[in-house]
């Protein structure tokens, strides 16, 4: 049999093979490590495995440590599987009805719509519409529906501006080009189109271009130079909205997986530290998220062509007509969503009431609401799921008194905001297991004292000074999950990195919370993230065009994270310091090393 016939063959199977070897592999864990740290140190490289392959789901993965860690000897199954539905889980799953609400009226593309009228059709100005619009959504939405929602819109947009795509790589074409097939997406790569997209581009009309052609008199190359430059920007487009999407999700605790696995982590390994909580996050990664929009906007406009001349002074061309064409499908389309109906000003009610009570409940920087309530008693999670409840049961049509009195009326069904079904739907429970799974972990490292046993052996890494360790940390994590899931990612490498900063005298949150934004900062390949794929699969982008921007991307992303953690990151929190609450994890080991110490002071003694 030839090794290539082989080798696809093996490649059919290659999940099962790896779920076959992979536990043999590892099996000297159990043999060579201390009992139950070695235990638990085989099921965490385990099921590190299988994320990064995905030779399982994500979610059955995930599970793992239901049936393994209780088989084991490792943690018994009563304090396993209360993991899965932590009060963090609770937060995750208020806000994802909230935006499963938001997208049944239609309000995210009302915002999407405005926020484009306002800042014009010049590319550049677009781009940052684009990019400001995607992030603010992906803060409450998901960064994967922003991202679905947002590609059509600004495809209908660009065939305003430029005309049929297909009909501009034609122009693009030149018989001395050996890169023709490359400019017309003649890539080995195929992907299948968004299902979404063809709906929501017959909602955006695109009326009366066929009629406004007019006659071309430049030469072909200028008509061909002209084209290309059309291209660059149509990538640009495309390129800056999942990268918004992911830079948005930063901003607030339930704008993606990593920060809550943050919060649920923290909550396991310190239970005394109460630093962070919506209202804190947002106060310290809502500026973060801005200076990296601005410097990737920069970037993205610069490398595509938005940033000219154009941005300041006004010319009467052929552009200029697209760019009223542009401004004109936007208005238009804006005008046939009509009035703000009673649904969406509810939803807006709601919405702005669910960001303002969790953001105030306790900002730690002004005293919060929670005051008037017993210590401790009332988290974020309380206050999304009070606010998300009553969604269930506010009318959807404006209550009216004479309904009750006219018997001509229509008596139709009583309506709420949100139905149980279209939650259900929309929360990705695959999500809410993984997150439980990262917890389970967490758990168990900590009780088996496998978490002690790695930070023992990080201590070379304490001769690194920790403004650089930020920088290599966020850098390594980024790098990391441009190939596996940004929260298996975080999931696998918090634990160490927590153990890390109690062993080198830090304070633990100035190693964490670097890490976990950067574990969202995946921009160089078309797998880092669904809403990388979900533009990619448009067939407008090549791997390359990713990369090299991507890595960009990816630098300015470290030195925003470093910027914002070695300056008002230091105040909020009080990073200078060691903090008290980081002691209960180490306590064992203190008290082995004051024992140590007393044993040799009483020997010198004696």
């Amino acid at each position: 049999m030839e090794i290539s016939v082989l080798s696809k063959k093996l490649w059919c199977i290659h999940k099962q093979l790896i779920l076959l070897f992979t536990p043999l592999v590892f099996l000297p864990l159990l043999f060579t490590l201390p009992e139950k740290e070695g235990k638990c140190l085989y099921v965490v490289v385990l099921m590190a495995t299988f994320w990064c392959t995905e030779a399982l789901p994500l979610a059955v993965t995930a599970m793992l440590p239901v049936c393994l860690f209780p088989t084991l000897g490792i943690l018994p199954s009563k304090k396993v599987c209360p993991q899965y539905f932590l009060e963090t889980n609770f937060l995750f799953l208020s806000g994802l009805v909230m935006a499963s609400s938001i997208e049944e009226w239609g309000l995210h593309r009302r915002i999407a719509l405005k926020v484009l009228s306002i800042v014009g059709v010049k590319p550049a100005w677009l781009i940052m519409g684009m990019m400001m619009t995607s992030s603010f959504l992906s803060m409450w939405l998901s960064n994967t529906a922003t991202t679905a929602m947002m590609l059509p819109i600004a495809n209908a947009i660009l065939e305003s501006l430029f005309g049929d795509l297909e009909t501009l790589k034609e122009k693009c074409k030149s018989k001395d080009d050996p890169e023709v097939d490359i400019i017309n997406g003649q890539s080995a790569v195929k992907l299948h189109s968004l299902p979404s997209v063809p709906s929501e581009k017959q909602i955006l009309s695109i009326d009366g271009m066929d009629g406004m052609e007019q006659s071309d008199v430049r030469t072909s190359a200028e008509i061909r130079s002209e084209s290309q430059y059309q291209l660059k920007v149509w990538k640009g487009f495309l390129i800056c909205i999942p990268y918004a999407a992911s830079i948005g999700g930063t901003a607030t605790l339930t704008g993606t997986a990593p920060n809550l696995i943050l919060i649920g982590q923290l909550k396991s390994y310190f239970p005394d530290c109460d630093l962070i909580n919506f209202g804190s996050w947002f106060a310290f990664a809502f500026p973060l998220m801005l200076i990296f929009l601005f410097l990737g906007w920069l970037w993205i406009a610069f490398l595509y062509g938005g940033l000219n001349t154009r941005l300041c002074f006004k010319k009467q061309d052929q552009r200029a007509q697209a760019e009223a064409r542009a401004q004109a499908l936007i208005e238009d389309d804006y005008r046939k969503l009509g009035p703000i109906n009673f649904a969406e000003g509810a939803i807006s009610f709601f919405f702005i009431l669910f960001a303002v009570l969790l953001f105030t409940r306790d900002p730690k920087f002004v005293t919060g609401w929670s005051v008037f309530f017993k210590k401790g008693y009332v988290s974020d999670a309380v206050t999304g799921v009070i606010i998300v409840s009553i969604l269930f049961f506010f009318p959807s049509q404006k209550p009216s008194l004479s309904w009750w009195f006219d018997p001509q009326a229509s008596n139709t069904p009583y309506v709420p905001l949100l139905s149980w079904k279209k939650a259900q739907d929309s929360v990705p429970w695959n999500i809410i297991l993984l997150l439980g799974g990262g917890f389970a972990m967490a758990k168990a490292c900590e009780e088996s004292g496998l978490a002690s046993w790695i930070g023992g052996h990080l201590h070379p890494l304490a001769e690194v000074p920790p403004a650089a360790a930020v920088m290599l940390i966020t850098a390594f994590l980024a790098c990391f999950t441009e190939f596996a899931s940004n929260t298996a990612t975080i999931i696998i490498f918090l634990p160490v990195i927590a153990e890390l900063a109690i062993h080198v005298s830090v304070n633990p949150l100035y190693f964490m919370i670097p890490a976990t934004v950067g574990c969202s900062y995946a921009f160089m390949l078309p797998v880092s993230t669904p809403p990388n794929s979900i533009a990619f699969a448009s067939g407008h982008l090549m791997v390359k065009d990713m990369v090299k921007t991507g890595f960009v991307m990816n630098i300015l992303g470290v030195l925003s994270v470093s910027l914002a953690m070695n300056t008002w990151g230091v105040a909020m929190f009080n990073l200078n310091t060691y903090p008290e609450w980081a002691h209960p994890i180490n306590k064992s080991a203190v008290l082995t090393d004051v024992h140590f110490s007393s044993v040799q002071s009483l020997n010198a003694t004696l």
